[in-house]
């Protein structure tokens, strides 16, 4: 058989019990890898090792796997103005989270002679979700019916990452807000200012004046 080393350097053909030997040496498995291949080639690894990556990388693609949904969304041709917005948010929705939307125009009665009320409503609705989907297939009639597929602008990949920032986001927010109010705890605070003296209350207007005392000059000087 040809054998392949641990790090994928050829060895050589040797033959089986060579290989075994160089296996419980290297304290390895003698693993086939390409049973039909003349002649046969083997692979000195780890296999418990081997397993546990292939499942690891398995499962790694099996989480990075997208699968198209397809949201329904069910109109009729006289839909109130409520109810429309409503709707309308719905399939707004389903397509910022990656999601294909099928809209359905549903007729009833005489409803079915004028097909062209549906084609207005499904085309002002593919007016107001520009910006996030586009029109993946036309509006048709389909029976009592009218459908249209509308797709989504942003990829489902794109979309669940998008969707992840935002949750790691809001997680780390709390966090971020515990400190700067802790912060802001282990700031000193300036010293409230000193409250300014009162100022000294004058003297009544009409309080009555004293007259000062005459010296003895004054008294001799009037006589």
């Amino acid at each position: 058989m040809r054998l392949v080393g641990p790090n994928g350097e050829q060895v050589g053909i040797v033959r089986v019990e060579d290989a075994l030997r160089l296996a419980e040496e290297a304290n390895l498995d003698l693993v086939e890898v390409a049973p039909m291949a003349k002649p046969p080639v083997a692979k000195l690894m780890d296999f418990g090792k081997f397993k546990y990556e292939a499942a690891m990388k398995a499962r790694e693609a099996r989480k990075n796997q997208v699968n198209t949904v397809i949201k329904e969304i069910k109109l009729r041709p006289k839909i109130d103005p409520h109810d429309y917005g409503t709707k309308k948010g719905h399939v707004e929705r389903f397509l910022k989270a990656g999601d294909k939307v099928k809209v359905t125009i549903m007729f009833r009665g005489r409803e079915q002679s004028r097909p062209e009320l549906g084609r207005r409503l499904l085309e002002r609705l593919a007016e107001d979700i520009a910006e996030l989907g586009f029109v993946e297939s036309a509006p048709k009639q389909d029976g009592r019916n009218m459908i249209m597929v509308i797709g989504p602008t942003k990829k489902k990949a794109e979309a669940k990452a998008e969707q992840r920032r935002s949750r790691e986001q809001h997680d780390q927010r709390p966090e971020a807000d515990e400190q700067e109010a802790a912060a802001q705890a282990d700031t000193p605070q300036p010293a409230a200012a000193p409250a300014a003296a009162a100022p000294a209350a004058a003297a009544p207007a009409d309080a009555p004046q004293t007259d000062a005392p005459q010296t003895d000059e004054a008294t001799a000087a009037a006589e």
